[in-house]
């Protein structure tokens, strides 16, 4: 499972366009606060590119932008919370959410973790790394990961869903990594700051997988969980 845990049968989730469309709305409203325009706003350039390969409409997009920017007077904000503790059998999880009503996620969430183990902050977050996370294509099928990875200054790297590579850097180096990477012939996917296990758990029975992967799949669901990082090994 490494740094960050997949849902089972991405292809599925992947059809829940309404799901995936509410995560980045929220990713584009938090990063257009720093300016509307993606020439001079970093985070929401490469948010709103990651909106248009999920074929986000151009008014959905346009709007979260206005929307962020204080463009269309309202005053919604959203928050990042994150939430530490334990799936079942001991698993390490941290859980980010994006939420315009603190209290009544960390009431939903609370009420999700029945099965797991809520934790305090800092009860888990030591057992993980906090590191940058970027994930890039090949432009070519000669691209070489390893000598990308050393020549942009990234920690560590691996493979990623289709072909991809997911490059691990420290948290300062997000920025400057992500920069340099197309000039090793790779195109930029996805950039953010992430959690990676030191200590990941392994060697859980099929049964127990199960459990695992319910319960992480049911928080999810959840409409304000924007990410979740699992100490899980495989």
């Amino acid at each position: 499972m490494g740094a960050q845990w997949k849902v089972k049968h991405k292809e599925a989730a992947a059809n829940a366009k309404g799901k995936i469309f509410g995560k980045l709305v929220k990713e584009i409203t938090i990063a257009a606060r720093n300016g509307a325009d993606t020439a001079t706003n970093a985070h929401l350039r490469l948010v709103v590119e990651q909106a248009k390969k999920a074929s986000m409409p151009r008014e959905t997009l346009e709007r979260a932008i206005k929307k962020g920017s204080g463009q269309l007077g309202e005053t919604v904000q959203y928050h990042r919370v994150t939430y530490e503790g334990f799936a079942p059998h001991q698993v390490p999880l941290i859980v980010e959410c994006v939420t315009d009503n603190i209290n009544r996620t960390v009431a939903e969430i609370r009420v999700a973790f029945r099965k797991g183990q809520l934790g305090a902050s800092g009860s888990v977050a030591w057992d993980f790394d906090h590191v940058g996370m970027i994930e890039a294509s090949p432009d070519t099928p000669d691209a070489d990961p390893e000598m990308a990875a050393i020549e942009a200054g990234a920690q560590d790297f691996e493979p990623a869903e289709d072909g991809a590579t997911l490059f691990i850097t420290e948290a300062t180096d997000l920025d400057s990594v992500q920069k340099a990477l197309p000039e090793q012939g790779f195109t930029v996917l996805s950039a953010k700051l992430g959690y990676k296990p030191k200590n990941p758990v392994s060697g859980l029975t099929d049964a127990q997988m199960e459990e695992v992967e319910a319960f992480l799949e049911g928080l999810d669901n959840h409409d304000d969980v924007q990410d979740m990082f699992v100490g899980l090994a495989g």
